[in-house]
């Protein structure tokens, strides 16, 4: 049961003590996934909203998953949210025709540096002074690892930049993006859910948000993408190519990591019969439902810590704007 899950008391008493000092080490772990990302966004959204932002000892995230953690410790996840039901917004950051004419077919810059520093504004220094540490995961072109970029982040500038490695996608995207002399591609190509990056760091306990529902699996990707997106891998970044080859062995071994882990995760799903939400999505009545229902799955959990007291996800005061 949630209520006897160790990892919801540390939470609960961290929000009833304003204090961090028990002896645990409490991590954030937030799910990869291009627009699924927009479940995850509804939990952040939710957890601003009940002063969940700084019980954390770190924030570790893969691609949307983690600019979705990078909201959260900038205290704007809730106006930060809008941008999913933004039509202007989706239709410029996705536009799959963009690949027709040798572009990419997601803008990660222009959600970057046009709608985080402008249009919709993250406060990027808010994230780079929280006593919460933000932890983007990208994949190493070179190797195929998984990478914590936390070190490569000291100020606004390599904020951005960090926060664009990490969703970065193979062709999608574009080329890898080099920090450092080392070219990134997205996080979800090594390690979707950064649970075993967080468990190395030294996390004793970790509250994870997915973004599927417990009972959907993982779907192979396309004919298209495997032989298209794996042949550009195979020569342009062979690292991430095996990585890319061995998303099976790497879904066993985020199992198991589960497993050995047991009740120090508490893994936050959205519910059955969420609608499933593919990752170049930008129907924004879709992702307006899907971010409430995101929002409400961590006010099942932790609503009785809101000024509700009834454990409920309260009722929005109006339908999402779309």
């Amino acid at each position: 049961m949630l209520s006897n899950s160790p990892v919801a008391d540390i939470i609960r008493g961290r929000k009833a003590t304003g204090s961090r000092a028990d002896g645990h080490r409490l991590f954030l772990v937030v799910e990869g996934g291009g627009s699924r990302g927009v479940y995850s966004s509804g939990m952040v959204q939710a957890m601003e909203e009940l002063g969940l932002s700084s019980i954390f000892d770190a924030v570790y995230g893969t691609s949307a998953g983690a600019i979705n953690g990078a909201w959260l410790l900038s205290g704007r996840a809730v106006p930060g949210m809008r941008s999913w039901s933004n039509p202007q917004i989706m239709n410029a950051v996705i536009n799959p025709a963009r690949i027709l004419r040798g572009g990419a077919a997601f803008d990660v810059r222009y959600l970057v540096h046009r709608v985080y520093d402008g249009v919709e504004p993250m406060d990027f220094d808010a994230i780079l002074e929280h006593p919460t540490t933000l932890h983007p995961i990208a994949t190493d072109g070179r190797t195929g690892k998984p990478v914590d970029l936390r070190p490569c982040i000291h100020d606004k500038r390599s904020l951005m930049r960090v926060l664009r490695a990490t969703a970065n996608l193979p062709i999608l995207a574009g080329g890898p993006l080099v920090i450092d002399g080392v070219p990134y591609f997205d996080g979800g190509i090594a390690e979707p859910i950064p649970i075993r990056s967080a468990a190395r760091a030294g996390g004793t306990h970790f509250l994870v948000l997915r973004t599927r529902r417990a009972d959907e699996k993982r779907a192979p990707g396309s004919r298209v993408q495997q032989v298209v997106g794996g042949n550009y891998l195979r020569f342009v970044a062979p690292g991430a190519y095996r990585a890319f080859l061995n998303r099976p062995a790497l879904e066993e071994a985020k199992s198991r990591a589960f497993a050995e882990l047991g009740d120090r995760v508490l893994q936050i799903h959205p519910p059955a019969g969420s609608p499933t939400v593919d990752s170049t999505a930008r129907d924004v009545v879709l992702l307006a439902r899907a971010l409430e229902i995101g929002r409400r799955a961590v006010y099942s959990v932790f609503g009785d810590l809101g000024d509700q007291g009834d454990g409920r996800a309260p009722a929005p005061s109006e339908e999402p704007a779309v």
